[in-house]
């Protein structure tokens, strides 16, 4: 990320710029309301110093602790309400539901989704209403996922056969590209029904965005200073990525609208297919116009394959650090599949310990530790204490995920098997249970679970099933280093380098 949270360098001369250029704000309390709880602020930076040089959802977590589940901190000029509970987070996304519905507009954000006409960041309201509906019944819905099942295997495929040369020739695998690599291609061809000529750069300025769509650059914490705004260059670095991406995406369109113009959609439509088809047929309350079709088409990226891809490489460096459940997850796909000779996504029902090492994955590393953030758009109260409107929330699930009063065993340590007995093994990652909540929870929770989820399963039993893994020149693997880097998602901080053995024969080599 810029400068790493970018106080740490310009701070001095970032306040001055705000001090003679921002337009006061209006207090976020008032008389006789209960105010919430959070620590004491400075002038011009408000929480700022208090998270500054750490990871946030670390450094949140560490205030709630002192200041409780429900916090105000000023991040910069903006008022942000902190959730860190599962009865705080309740309230947020089901009794409280609509009145945090929508999303705020942050400069970078604004930018890289044209004003806000995606899914992911749309503020509530009819015209998210209706992407939410096309993206829940046209181009996640479980058919719909379903139908690139072929994709998935032929990329999971190509993925075991470049492990297999690596360990033919006793070479380590970095598994954060070669992860990253299978779930791009398999999300690129789902969407655009082809591999992309364009791909390492389409996914360079998509890294980028992710990185800028985090919210801790200066344009977004003073939104209200011009002179700070005009001088960001994280807008303009959004803007860049941007046009990179669209540029791409104009050619790709095109190429659709050709073949579509011949009747050459055929049968196996990609999403970009769906989009151009829904928008031709017309009918829709709010036509779709060309910008909106490719916001919608770089969430599905940005959001399908970062947050898959992530959580595959936090998988595996958990089961190396903890080599009994290794061995277990191993063992039960080497004996649900070894008749076979190679995974076969239908049959990963039969997998209950890899289902539990994946929910436990989530629960340690969830992909996107602060979930995006919500904006109440009335007056409402959250255990009691009194929000106003327009008022960012963001719901801390990372923190969740390792609270001692929902995980009372081991909070820290990877053990799957807490799923299998007790309180937890009632606990899903779906959206009913506000402990774990991978994907968010209610009407702004994420809609392509089933498609992340299907990349996840498969290559992770792919992955077991064929090789076994070591960690090349540590002794202790449970030393390996799992520091967290800086973004909107969690990604690991160190490379993941991994040597393959090959165990069971990789069709095709």
């Amino acid at each position: 990320m810029e400068d790493h949270y970018f106080i740490s360098l310009g701070l001095a001369l970032v306040s001055l710029l705000v001090v003679l250029a921002r337009r006061r704000r209006s207090p976020v309390h008032g008389h006789g309301l209960r105010l919430l709880p959070g620590p004491w602020q400075l002038p011009v930076i408000g929480s700022l110093h208090h998270i500054a040089g750490q990871l946030p959802h670390r450094a949140m977590r560490d205030l709630a602790r002192r200041h409780g589940p429900v916090m105000l901190l000023r991040i910069g000029e903006v008022p942000t309400l902190v959730v860190s509970s599962r009865e705080a987070a309740r309230e947020v996304m089901k009794t409280h539901d609509t009145a945090f519905a929508s999303r705020p507009l942050s400069a970078t954000v604004r930018v890289l989704t044209s004003g806000g006409r995606d899914i992911a960041f749309a503020p509530y309201g009819d015209h998210w209403r209706q992407l939410r509906k096309i993206a829940v019944t046209e181009l996640l819905s479980a058919r719909r996922v379903l139908s690139f099942r072929a994709i998935r295997e032929e990329e999971v495929a190509t993925m075991l056969r470049a492990c297999a040369a690596a360990a033919a020739g006793t070479r380590p695998v970095e598994m954060r590209a070669r992860l990253s690599a299978l779930v791009a291609d398999a999300t690129v061809r789902a969407v655009i029904g082809d591999r992309c000529k364009d791909r390492d750069v389409f996914l360079r300025a998509l890294d980028r965005s992710i990185q800028l769509s985090a919210g801790f650059n200066p344009a977004d914490l003073w939104p209200s200073s011009w002179l700070v705004v005009r001088l960001s260059g994280a807008v303009r670095h959004a803007e860049k990525c941007r046009d990179t991406v669209y540029e791409i995406l104009d050619g790709i369109i095109m190429e659709h609208l050709e073949r579509m113009d011949k009747g050459g959609a055929g049968e196996a439509e990609d999403l970009l297919d769906v989009l151009l088809k829904i928008q031709k047929d017309g009918g829709l309350q709010i036509p779709l116009d060309m910008d909106v079709i490719k916001a919608v088409i770089f969430d599905i990226f940005g959001a399908g394959s970062e947050t898959s891809a992530t959580t595959l490489e936090w998988a595996m460096a958990e089961l190396i650090r903890n080599p009994k459940a290794m061995q277990r997850a191993t063992a039960e796909v080497r004996r649900a599949f070894g008749a076979h000779g190679s995974v076969r996504e239908h049959e990963l029902g039969e997998l209950p310990y890899l289902h539990l090492v994946i929910r436990e994955t989530f629960r340690l590393h969830t992909p996107v530790p602060l979930l995006l953030p919500r904006e109440s758009q009335e007056p409402c109260r959250v255990l009691g204490y009194d929000v106003p409107r327009g008022t960012t929330v963001l719901v801390n699930v990372w923190a969740l995920g390792r609270d001692e009063r929902y995980w009372p065993d081991d909070p820290e340590e990877f053990r799957p098997e807490r799923f299998e007995v007790g309180e937890a093994a009632a606990v899903d990652f779906k959206g009913t249970d506000f402990e774990l909540l991978p994907f968010g929870a209610g009407r702004r929770m994420c809609p392509g679970m089933a498609f992340g989820l299907a990349n996840l399963e498969l290559a992770l039993a792919s992955l077991l099933f064929h090789f076994d893994w070591e960690v090349p020149v540590v002794v202790d693997p449970a030393g390996l280093d799992m520091t967290e880097a800086f973004g909107i998602t969690a990604r690991r901080k160190a490379n993941l380098l991994l040597c393959p053995i090959l165990r069971v024969p990789v069709p095709g080599v």
